[in-house]
């Protein structure tokens, strides 16, 4: 999509979209948000509307940020845990690794 071609109107309600999506439980929606909004949001001469866009992107970054650290944490501790948590962690692997008890 180019956003060269789209009018502010229709960046603001896009953005609100993606934004009101990644609680939705698709923070992948949030990343993109950020990347292709931070311009429009922070650095493009004011327009209404900018405040919306800048609000959504705040909170489009905070969320993907906090998505990133927490599937981080999981993944470290499953590898971690998985051994230990015996057959609960074997239910939870898609595959079980050779040579762990």
């Amino acid at each position: 999509m180019d956003l060269k071609k789209v009018k502010d109107e229709e960046k603001v309600r896009l953005s609100r979209i993606y934004m009101y999506g990644g609680f939705v439980f698709l923070p992948f929606l949030w990343f993109i948000n950020t990347v292709w909004f931070f311009r429009d949001a922070f650095c493009k001469e004011e327009f209404e509307g900018q405040s919306l866009i800048r609000r959504s992107v705040i909170i489009s970054a905070m969320g993907a940020v906090i998505w990133s650290i927490g599937i981080s944490v999981w993944v470290v501790m499953y590898q971690v845990n998985r051994a230990n948590w015996e057959e609960i962690g074997d239910k939870l692997s898609f595959l079980i690794p050779l040579g762990q008890p």
